[in-house]
C-alpha cells in the first residue's frame, strides 16, 4: 500500500522550489548541489528526494512553474478590451510576476541548457506559446508590420525580461508605472514605425 501523502505536501514542494530558485540565481545549477539546497531548506537530501526524484526534476519545477505563472497570466490578459489593452494587462501582469519571482525568472533566462532535452523541450514550448500572445497582439495593433512582426515582439521582451537585474521595489519607479512605460514606448513605437 502506498504511503498517504502528507496534507502540507504540495507547501514544502513548493518551499523547496523556491530555496532552490533562490540558491541557483545566486550560485548557478551546477554550483549547487542537492546537499546546499536540504542545507537551505533546513532538511535531509533524502528528503529533497523524496519530493524530487533528481536536481534536473527540481531545475524544471523552478522553471515550469514560474512559465505556468507567465502563460496563465497571458491566457487571462487576452479577455481585457481591444490588443492594446490587453497587451497593457499582460505587461501588468507579467511585471507583478518578475517583480515577485526574480530568482526564478534568472534561472529561466540562466540555466536552460542544464535541463535535458526532453525537458528544455518543453520549457522552450512553454516560451513559444507566451511570446506568441505578444506576438498576435503586436500583429492587430499593426497588421502592416507583419514581416517584423517577431522582431518587434522580442525587442518588447528584452523591456521587460531583464528588469530582474535592476529594478528595485522600493526604487523611484513602482512595478505598475513600470508596465505602464513599457507599454506605452512600445506602443508609440509601434504607431510611429514606417510600415515596410
Amino acid at each position: 500500500m502506498a504511503r498517504p501523502q502528507s496534507p502540507d505536501y504540495d507547501k514544502r514542494r513548493d518551499a523547496i522550489v523556491a530555496a532552490a530558485a533562490h540558491l541557483y540565481s545566486r550560485r548557478g545549477f551546477q554550483g549547487a548541489s542537492v546537499s546546499d539546497l536540504a542545507s537551505a531548506c533546513g532538511t535531509s537530501k533524502s528528503l529533497i528526494y523524496h519530493y524530487f526524484p533528481s536536481k534536473d526534476d527540481i531545475l524544471y519545477e523552478v522553471m515550469a512553474a514560474h512559465l505556468d505563472a507567465l502563460v496563465d497570466a497571458a491566457d487571462d490578459a487576452m479577455q481585457a478590451g481591444n490588443a492594446e489593452d490587453r497587451l497593457r494587462a499582460l505587461t501588468h501582469a507579467f511585471m507583478r510576476l518578475y517583480v515577485g519571482a526574480q530568482d526564478s525568472h534568472k534561472v529561466l533566462l540562466n540555466e536552460l541548457d542544464n535541463l535535458p532535452a526532453d525537458r528544455r523541450a518543453e520549457v522552450v514550448a512553454k516560451q513559444r506559446r507566451i511570446i506568441s500572445v505578444v506576438e498576435t497582439l503586436v500583429r492587430e495593433i499593426r497588421p502592416d508590420t507583419n514581416p517584423i512582426t517577431l522582431p518587434l515582439t522580442m525587442l518588447f521582451f528584452g523591456m521587460i525580461n531583464w528588469t530582474h537585474t535592476w529594478f528595485k521595489a522600493k526604487g523611484p519607479v513602482g512595478e505598475e508605472e513600470l508596465a505602464d512605460l513599457a507599454v506605452d514606448l512600445m506602443l508609440n513605437g509601434l504607431n510611429r514605425l514606417q510600415a515596410s
